[in-house]
Order: structure tokens, then C-alpha cells, then sequence
């Protein structure tokens, strides 16, 4: 059963189409991803979805509302996390919290133990004004703000962008636990890496749709071996490579160049490269090259 449904979502702003076309369902109780760079359109798609901003043309519902006509009975199903920490800065950790209650008409106790193993964190700062929490703590209070009125759909957009590594992995693996409770999460994230945590991905680059499924599917689906390479000056053998007629391309990978080969049988001499399995970044990579 679809929870999201999204059919031909267009979207302009004055020269720049920021969305085309977008199409795609998001199952019940799923954890789905979004997965693009900066300026991609994950943040204007996540705005259409939530009812804050008007698509060009084209429909979607949530949870069977439509995003347009049942925007005020939307609004009480979904839960939203935007990209910057938009709580209130003066208010404290515990006025933050009553105060998003008071507006969906709901207290911090009745729906306390959906936010109870996050909120144990943050209550030694209950006391402590928004502003002044560290970034993961930020995070955590942003996530208990959005849940807080027990919504069956859950947005958050870049929620571990500028977070340290640590913080970054206890938050995914919050929200394995409240995808365990029945709640369908969308999540967006510039880290390819974070792909491999949710159920299905959609790969996103200038407002259009790259591909759609499994992480495991999506690089199943690479359509060459891939080997790796590297040299005390990889910019130098990146260059080198390059003007290789073998060479069918070249990437940079922190210490490592990613390569492809235009037949697998003709190896450049003095290169030694070593076979590995693709990466989603690999994946999206390549899905550029054949736009």
C-alpha cells in the first residue's frame, strides 16, 4: 500500500526548473531515501509534499490527503523536519517541546514513548535554551518537535547535514527504531554513503529522477567492472589515465581513483588496478554520464 503518492511534480522558479517530472511511491511503514547533491531540489520537493509551497503542475497525497486540497488535515498526519533548526532559539528544551504539543492540540505525555529513548538525552538540558544545545542536540530535539503528535509520515530534510560522524550513525539508528513503530519516514541526504540505510533510494540531480530502488539493486544494476588505483600523486596518474585510449573513465575517491575500462580484456600497462564492487556514488556517477 502506498503511503506517498507522487505524479508529474513540476517546479520553476524564474529561469531554473527545479523540478521535472518527479513520479514515485513511498510504501507503508518504508524508509525512503532522497539522495542528491546541494541544489539537487530534495528541499523545494520536501516543501510541495508538506503543503508549504505550490507545485507548477502536477498531484501527490500523503497518508490519501491531497497535498493541495486536505492541506490543513495533511498538516496533522505528517511530521516535518527542515534542513536548518527552525525551533524557537529563546525557548528552552522543555518549551520547545510544550509548545509544538499545544499547537497539534496534544501534551508531551500522551505520546511520550515515541520520542522517550531520544528525549532521555536531552533531558539533563531541558532547562538549557535551543540556541545554545550542540548540533546533535539540536537534532534530537527537532526530531522530538516533529513527532510529537504521533504523525504516520515522517519528512526530514538533510537532518544529519554538519553533524559529527557519531551523532550522525545514532540518528539513523533512531529512526530504525520508529520505522519499527509504523511510521514511514522520507529522508533526504547529500551522503551517498547513508543510501545503504534505507529500504529503496531515489537518486536526484537538477530537479530530475536518476533512478529508483533498492540500494543493493542500484548497483547491482552498474553497467562495468570497477577497479581502483592509486599512486603516491593521484592527481598526476589521474591525468595520465585520462589520455589513455583504454581508459573508459576516471574518478578521484578520497585515496583512491575509481576506474572503468572500455574493454575489460585491454588493461593499461604499468596500472595496476584492482577489481572492487561499486558504490552508490559510483552508481550516481555514472547514471550523470548517460544524461
Amino acid at each position: 500500500m502506498a503511503k506517498l503518492e507522487i505524479d508529474g511534480i513540476n517546479k520553476r522558479y524564474g529561469d531554473v526548473q527545479a523540478l521535472t517530472n518527479i513520479s514515485f511511491r513511498v510504501n507503508d511503514g518504508e524508509l525512503f531515501g532522497l539522495i542528491g547533491p546541494d541544489g539537487a531540489g530534495k528541499t523545494t520537493l520536501f516543501r510541495i509534499l508538506t503543503s508549504l509551497i505550490l507545485a507548477d503542475s502536477g498531484e501527490a497525497s500523503v497518508d490519501g490527503l491531497d497535498i493541495v486540497k486536505d492541506y490543513k488535515e495533511l498538516r496533522r498526519h505528517i511530521g516535518y523536519m527542515p534542513g536548518r533548526f527552525s525551533l524557537y532559539q529563546d525557548l528552552s528544551v522543555e518549551e520547545n517541546l510544550n509548545f509544538f504539543a499545544t499547537v497539534f492540540h496534544t501534551t508531551v505525555q500522551e505520546n511520550y514513548h515515541l520520542i522517550k529513548e531520544i528525549y532521555q538525552q536531552l533531558e539533563p538540558f531541558r532547562t538549557r535554551r535551543a540556541g545554545k544545545l550542540s548540533g546533535g542536540m539540536k537534532q534530537k530535539l527537532a526530531l522530538c518537535c516533529a513527532l510529537i503528535h504521533k504523525p504516520s509520515v515522517l519528512f526530514l530534510d538533510e537532518p544529519t547535514t554538519g553533524v559529527d560522524p557519531v551523532s550522525r550513525k545514532e540518528f539513523w539508528e533512531m529512526l530504525k527504531r520508529l520505522k519499527q513503530q509504523g511510521i514511514t519516514i522520507v529522508v533526504s541526504t547529500p551522503y551517498m554513503d547513508e543510501a545503504t540505510r534505507c529500504d529503496r533510494i531515489a537518486l536526484i540531480q537538477h530537479g530530475q529522477i536518476l533512478s529508483i530502488d533498492t540500494p543493493e539493486n542500484i548497483r547491482k544494476a552498474y553497467p562495468k567492472k570497477l577497479y581502483r588505483a592509486s599512486a603516491p600523486d593521484n592527481f598526476s596518474l589521474l591525468e595520465r589515465l585520462r589520455e589513455l585510449p583504454e581508459i573508459d573513465s576516471v574518478f578521484l575517491f578520497g585515496e583512491y581513483l575509481h576506474v572503468t575500462l572500455k574493454k575489460d580484456d585491454k588493461k593499461p600497462k604499468d596500472v595496476q588496478l584492482q577489481l572492487i564492487e561499486p558504490g552508490i556514488e559510483d552508481c550516481f556517477i555514472d547514471l550523470l554520464r548517460q544524461k
